[in-house]
């Protein structure tokens, strides 16, 4: 039994330095959500079934909210503000706090939009309209390489 629970504590202590976060560590700038991990070509998108077209608007359109706000700092997540030359202090991280409560409730009210009204948009339109969000999306990556 002693056994046992001495493996429990150990157990529950290395999950605990393993998930806790340094306070001071720097942190990225843009979300590491906020990726497209594929793009997708005309007729890719054609033989897609409207539900599965959704999903890719929404999220292009999620991505677009989470890198637009830091396109002047950054265009791809994993910058720090340490990298950028932004002060790692407590008035900035109080401000990122901010920001990013405000985009998260942002995301959900334009979720909800998502899920009650696109439905209705006609399959070209959405077509057109994720090409052009993903062409945003390279742009950023070329922007950011000039």
């Amino acid at each position: 039994m002693k056994v046992k629970i001495f493996f429990l504590c150990v157990f529950l202590f290395a999950t605990s330095v393993i998930f806790s976060q340094n306070k001071n560590a720097p942190r990225s700038i843009i979300s590491s959500t906020a990726v497209i991990k594929k793009y997708h070509g005309l007729e890719e998108l054609k033989k897609m079934k409207k539900g599965d077209l959704l999903e890719l608007y929404a999220e292009r359109v999620q991505v677009l909210i989470k890198t637009i706000p830091y396109m002047a700092l950054a265009t791809k997540s994993g910058a720090t503000l340490t990298d950028l030359g932004v002060p790692n202090n407590s008035v900035i991280k109080k401000v990122l706090e901010t920001q990013d409560k405000a985009t998260e409730e942002y995301l959900k009210i334009s979720s909800n939009f998502q899920k009650k009204i696109l439905p209705y948009t006609d399959k070209d339109v959405l077509i057109s309209s994720i090409l052009y969000y993903e062409s945003t999306m390279k742009s950023f990556h070329e922007y950011n390489d000039l």
